[in-house]
């Protein structure tokens, strides 16, 4: 069963048969997985749902794991290194809900500290907001001094 809020979504995942609820926002994208297991092939198929998004606009990704009841470390490590490449040019991707156990895969693969996680999908959407209207500022800041 997929989850879509607009044809393109519809079609992108009909097409890839894609297990994930996509809801596209004004600055960004929450990803759910429909899944409750987060195993290596499924974060490759998240991977790939994210960089299409990140190709699209808005490319700030909110990756809501609220269903998602176990993952293995190299699902871990995926994310970790999708969201390191999403911060290297310039766009978000937050992580919320996880529980408690999930957390615990990132804290023992030592991924903790440098995920941008929070407690609810609210918060996410406020620190890409936040991140939006810091790169916003920069980029003013930036043509400022180009004068």
């Amino acid at each position: 069963m997929l989850l879509c809020t607009d044809v393109n979504d519809l079609i992108i995942n009909k097409m890839n048969g894609m297990k994930f609820k996509i809801d596209t926002k004004e600055k960004f994208t929450v990803i759910t997985p429909i899944e409750e297991d987060l195993p290596a092939t499924l974060a490759a198929e998240l991977s790939d749902v994210a960089n299409t998004v990140f190709i699209s606009s808005p490319k700030n990704v909110v990756l809501n794991l609220s269903t998602i009841k176990t993952i293995d470390e190299a699902s871990a490590s995926l994310l970790a290194s999708l969201q390191q490449r999403f911060y290297e040019n310039n766009a978000s991707f937050v992580i919320c809900e996880v529980k408690p156990n999930i957390e615990q895969v990132f804290e023992n693969a030592d991924l903790l500290e440098f995920m941008n996680i929070t407690p609810t999908e609210s918060e996410a959407w406020d620190i890409v907001q936040m991140e939006e209207i810091e790169r916003e500022l920069l980029d003013d800041e930036d043509n400022t001094t180009d004068l």
